[in-house]
């Protein structure tokens, strides 16, 4: 299974689309990038979404304009720098933007905002959700499968309901695999400020591996880097989230379950420099190529044949709607 092969699926993403009418086209094109709050180089969400606007870059010859705001009372501030800058077209990335940009997208009627991991209705916003759910069952699978003890654990930053998607997908992946399985669930903090504690998330970790995890799936942005030291100390096994986290502790990190920000960023600036774009809401799960499961030279020897048909049968299933996986 390679990764690259579904990145057309999504790049047309015509699946899944609601559309209002398109805004007036802005004069020119420049594309812009708000991230998450948090680092640019997280190994994770942010760094998922400067993969997709650095391929856009190279194969377009486009450069793009990018603001890193330190907390998300910024979000105001890092649109109007950009919009002064001349960008025509921003993606902004994570839930938290939701209620500022449903407030300043209207007062920039011309501009086309793509919003990843939230919904606006507006008329010149596009709204690119993931079906979390259906990417963490195949993580789920694949972590029953690999626990010795029967017991496995999810660690989310905080009890919202988007990671309440991941944690859904990944009990209900865990129990088709393996029906007497036991998984914990514990979060790092209650605010926004819990995706930036790996401290946290490593006693979090230690807390589970006492209570008898030995794998552990986390989904706590930077905290994640906290949680994989635990991890490796404790000679368990941690799954990855949003990118491909294999690699910061090979032999130790199972799988990563990819959330496509990426090719979410990529196709948004794609549709906008073609007069493509569309507003509206796309959702995109294993059907789309939008979520999956990372399988590399850092973790291909911790996944035997019998795991990785578990998880290729239970992909198979969704797809057809044999199995429904509920958020």
């Amino acid at each position: 299974m390679t990764l690259p092969d579904r990145r057309s699926v999504l790049a047309l993403g015509a699946a899944g689309l609601v559309s209002f009418s398109l805004p007036t086209r802005a004069q020119g094109f420049t594309p812009g990038l708000v991230y998450a709050v948090g680092q640019k180089f997280d190994k994770s969400f942010n760094e998922g979404a400067l993969a997709g606007a650095e391929r856009f870059k190279a194969a377009s010859g486009v450069p793009y304009l990018e603001y890193l705001p330190a907390g998300t009372a910024q979000f105001d501030q890092a649109v109007t720098s950009l919009l002064r800058r001349g960008v025509t077209d921003l993606a902004t990335i994570g839930f938290y933007y939701a209620a500022p940009l449903a407030k300043l997208a209207p007062k920039h009627p011309t501009v086309r905002f793509t919003i990843v991991d939230a919904v606006v209705e507006a008329a010149n916003v596009q709204s690119v959700t993931f079906k979390e759910q259906e990417g963490s069952f195949l993580v789920g699978v694949l972590a029953a499968l690999a626990s010795q003890s029967g017991t496995v654990g999810f660690i989310g930053a905080l009890d919202i309901p988007l990671i309440r998607k991941f944690i859904a997908g990944f009990e209900q992946g865990a129990r088709h695999a393996r029906p007497d399985a036991t998984v914990l669930v514990n979060f790092v903090g209650t605010t926004p400020a819990a995706f930036n504690d790996p401290t946290t998330g490593a006693e979090v970790a230690k807390a589970q591996f006492q209570r008898g995890a030995d794998v552990v799936f986390a989904g706590a942005g930077v905290s994640n880097f906290g949680i994989f030291a635990a991890t490796n100390d404790a000679g368990r096994l941690a799954i990855g989230v949003d990118s491909n986290q294999n690699h910061l502790y090979p032999g130790r990190i199972l799988t990563s379950m990819l959330k496509r920000v990426d090719l979410a960023v990529e196709s948004a600036f794609q549709a906008g420099r073609a007069g493509t774009w569309a507003p509206g809401l796309r959702a995109l799960g294993l059907a789309e190529g939008g979520v999956d499961y990372a399988v590399d030279e850092n973790n291909r020897s911790l996944l035997t044949p019998a795991m990785l048909e578990a998880a290729e049968a239970a992909r198979r299933a969704i797809v057809a709607g044999r199995i429904a996986v509920t958020a």
